[in-house]
């Protein structure tokens, strides 16, 4: 809540709590900007971490897909269509790429639902619980409607986009290999935002997995490379992503 506008309203309400109390705060993932805001509200608190910050858990695989930026939805509905994929959480980085995202997998008669800050109360709720109990298997969302997400049985967690924030990439892929299951996350990856996941595998100390498929435009970019320098599979994808025609 401290990154998401909330700050002068909890500073109010601290202001009219007693001096002397017990402080408490809970956080999936913490930045050091956060920290530091957390730090002028509470008195020498002690910190007590569950897990390493910014490791990923050892249940999740995790794939990197290189992909031109105009076949990301084409690579997408094809990862889709061809992998057996159980429950998918989807992360876009706008509302109206969630959106523009779950209308087209509605198209093609993807059982999908999309949850973002410009939908109601209700219309969360609905989606969520169609999600929970098998209805929806696709769930696009964006990061700020993905943060009181819990459900156990995510089979896969696919970033559409790279998230700008490292600490948010861990956020993300920790809604799937929980409660002791396997997990997946795959992240679709343009030469444009090769420089972020190199910053999110800095922060994880892991190098992820690159999967460079045919016909998706994809580039592999050497660490340390600009996006001039790089190695390409020199194909274009011309795939429709067009509704299906009823037969």
């Amino acid at each position: 809540m401290l990154d998401m506008g909330f700050l002068p309203s909890i500073r109010r309400i601290v202001k009219i709590l007693p001096e002397n109390r017990q402080t408490l705060f809970f956080s999936a993932t913490m930045s050091s900007e956060i920290e530091k805001i957390t730090r002028l509200l509470m008195k020498n608190p002690d910190m007590v971490e569950a897990n390493r910050r910014g490791k990923t858990s050892g249940l999740i695989e995790q794939r990197v897909y290189p992909v031109a930026a105009h076949s990301k939805t084409v690579l997408l509905l094809d990862l889709l269509e061809r992998e057996k994929f159980e429950r998918v959480l989807v992360f876009t980085r706008t509302k109206r790429g969630a959106d523009k995202l779950a209308h087209i997998l509605e198209k093609r008669e993807h059982k999908s639902n999309r949850i973002h800050g410009d939908r109601s109360q209700s219309q969360r709720e609905a989606a969520l619980l169609s999600f929970k109990n098998g209805k929806t298997r696709v769930l696009v969302a964006t990061d700020v409607a993905a943060r009181g997400i819990d459900i156990d049985s995510v089979s896969h967690v696919i970033n559409f986009d790279v998230p700008e924030v490292p600490e948010d990439y861990v956020h993300r892929i920790g809604r799937t290999g929980r409660a002791g299951n396997k997990g997946h996350a795959i992240t679709l990856v343009t030469s444009a935002e090769e420089h972020t996941m190199r910053a999110i595998e800095r922060l994880t100390g892991q190098t992820v997995e690159r999967v460079l498929l045919p016909d998706f435009g994809g580039v592999l970019v050497a660490a340390g490379a600009s996006s001039a320098a790089k190695l390409s599979s020199g194909k274009k994808s011309f795939r429709s992503f067009r509704p299906r025609r009823s037969r």
